[in-house]
Parts: C-alpha cells; sequence; structure tokens
C-alpha cells in the first residue's frame, strides 16, 4: 500500500515537470507518444531488472496476453509489422507525395483509428509533414530535407548541444545508434551536432571497440547562461533520481554510506524581518559557491595527476526554491 501511494505521488510530480516544460516558454511540444514511451520504456527498465513479462503483467493488472498485444501495439504497426505506427505513417506520407486524411485511415485500417490520428497530429506540431483543409479531406504533405533543415535554423539549436552534451556526459560512452534512439532525431542532424561538440572539446571519440562510441569528461553549464537550460534541468533531475534509487539498492542501515549517499530537504519558514531572513535566501549561493570551488579544485589535482582507471565519482546536487506567504492562523478558542 505505501509503495502504491508513493509511486502515484511520484508520477503525479513527473507529469507536472513534464507538463511545465512541454508548455515553457508558451510552446506546445507535442506530447503524442509520451504515454506510449512511458509504457514501453518502464518495461524495458523491468526487464533490465530481471522481471519476467509475466510478472511485469501482473504488476499491470492485466494477463500476460493482454500485455504482449498492448506491447505489440506500442512497438510496431498492425498494418506493417516490424515498425512503430509513427514511423510507417510518417513514411507512408512521403512516399505518396500528397495524400488525404481518408487515403491515410484506410491504409492503416488495421490501426487504431485514434493513434493513427494522434501520429497524424504530433507529425504536424513537430513539422515533419505538413497540412491543408479540414476534416477527412485534410491532404498532408511530407516535409522535404531541405524545408526540414530551414525549420532546424529558424528554430535556432540553442540548448540543444549543451543538453546532447549531457546526456552523453552522464549515460555515456554511448554510440551514435544509442542516441538516436534516446533523442530521436536523424542521424545526420545528430552527426553534425556531435561533430561540433568534439571539435570545441566537450566530447570525445572512441574508436576502439567495433562502433564509435560518444563520452565527456565533464560538463559545466554556466549559472546565468542563456542557453543549455534544458541541459541544466536534465543534470539535475538524473542527479535527484540517481541519488534516491542508490539510496534504495544500498543497505540503508549501513554506516559506511550515511555520509556518501542520500539527501535531505529543509523546510525554513522566514519573514520581512526575520533575524535568519537573507541567510535563509542567500544558503543556495553559498553551497554553490563552496561546490563550485570544490569542483575546480578537483579539476586541477585530477588535471595534475591524471585519472587512474578505477576511480569513485561523487555527484551533489542543490536546490531551493519559495512558496509565497502562508498566513498562520491561531485558532485557540476564546
Amino acid at each position: 500500500m505505501t509503495i502504491t501511494v508513493l509511486i502515484q505521488s511520484i508520477v503525479r510530480q513527473t507529469t507536472i515537470l513534464i507538463a511545465q516544460l512541454a508548455t515553457t516558454g508558451h510552446a506546445r511540444a507535442p506530447l503524442a507518444q509520451v504515454a506510449g514511451q512511458v509504457f514501453s520504456d518502464l518495461v524495458q527498465e523491468l526487464e533490465r531488472q530481471g522481471v519476467s513479462r509475466k510478472v511485469t503483467a501482473d504488476m499491470f493488472g492485466v494477463s500476460l496476453r493482454t500485455f504482449q498485444r498492448k506491447l505489440q501495439r506500442m512497438e510496431e504497426s498492425s498494418t506493417e509489422r516490424g515498425r512503430s505506427t509513427w514511423e510507417a505513417v510518417l513514411d507512408f506520407v512521403r512516399s505518396k507525395g500528397l495524400v488525404s486524411r481518408a487515403e491515410i485511415l484506410t491504409h492503416f485500417s488495421g490501426d487504431d483509428d485514434a493513434q493513427v490520428r494522434s501520429v497524424l497530429r504530433d507529425l504536424r506540431e513537430s513539422k515533419l509533414v505538413f497540412s491543408s483543409g479540414a476534416g477527412a479531406n485534410t491532404v498532408y504533405r511530407a516535409a522535404s530535407e531541405e524545408e526540414l533543415g530551414a525549420l532546424w535554423k529558424l528554430q535556432g539549436p540553442d540548448g540543444f548541444e549543451e543538453l546532447l552534451w549531457a546526456l552523453v556526459y552522464r549515460e555515456g560512452p554511448l554510440t551514435l545508434d544509442e542516441l538516436v534512439q534516446r533523442v530521436h532525431l536523424e542521424e545526420d542532424t545528430l552527426r553534425e551536432a556531435l561533430g561540433r561538440l568534439e571539435q570545441c572539446g566537450r566530447i570525445e571519440v572512441s574508436e576502439t571497440t567495433a562502433e564509435r562510441t560518444y563520452s565527456a569528461k565533464n560538463l559545466l553549464i554556466p549559472l546565468g547562461s542563456p542557453v543549455g537550460w534544458e541541459a541544466a534541468v536534465f543534470d539535475h533531475f538524473k542527479a535527484l533520481v540517481n541519488t534516491i534509487t542508490s539510496k534504495l539498492r544500498d543497505d540503508r542501515t549501513a554506516p559506511a554510506l550515511s555520509d556518501r549517499v542520500g539527501g535531505s530537504t529543509i523546510t525554513l519558514d522566514v519573514w520581512p524581518g526575520h533575524p535568519l531572513e537573507e541567510e535563509a535566501f542567500g544558503t543556495l549561493e553559498k553551497l554553490r559557491t563552496i561546490l563550485v570551488e570544490l569542483h575546480e579544485r578537483v579539476e586541477r589535482v585530477n588535471g595534475e595527476l591524471g585519472l587512474p582507471d578505477v576511480y569513485t565519482r561523487v555527484i551533489a546536487y542543490a536546490g531551493q526554491y519559495v512558496i509565497g506567504e502562508n498566513h498562520h492562523e491561531d485558532n485557540e478558542s476564546a
């Protein structure tokens, strides 16, 4: 019961974060694939942890057969086996040049009608296809390579390379195929961004294996930088998640871990004129200064001595936010 309530509460907070990100700066990020992605990623992570599909189906409260059918719907189109509905619809539109919604729905009659419509909406909002008209007579055309390139320039890659850098730093070494699966971009676009990151020394490329792999030794997004806030959000959130999962995996009674893994949430109630008001507000700045100076000293030492084959990476994060005034009412009886 307790774990169920905890999971539900965390899911709720995560959806709040996703909704905020999807509407940041008055943008409207496409979310058509999010639910499917969450389900698919959760199943893959459970399998990675050794949970069988039968047990996973029980955890979702469905029969194994129902579970396998849902997985099949998420992983491939019923019309074109071996391919996702999203990929199949996009390629169909590309192959036709100009095609009506009615033709698309007829072609994908073996798939769920609402799902195909959702994919079309997502492709349109992602600017991968253009549409004209209304209702069943709406016609679609896939964006050309030149148009995609122009859209990329108009939208601007601000912050994307920093986010890619953070992804490589936290999850690398990664191959190009692994990065494509994570960011869902064309290989050429991704390869160009990786090339720029390599040229400026942010990431490193290794060809000691059969494939090229990308990794990074450090990550630095300057405080107040006009670009790269997306990378900072990802890095902070990943540090938070990894801290919690590490604490859950480890023996929580082991005294040796008490000063190495974990976190604390402190609430300070202050008001104008409070003797410690400024100290409460300035705490985050002090923590950042201490951690940044420590990071710089460690980097200098590591630069002089070099990293050994085996070392321990210590990850610390700090955050702070302020809630508006709460009026405490004394309800004591007269």
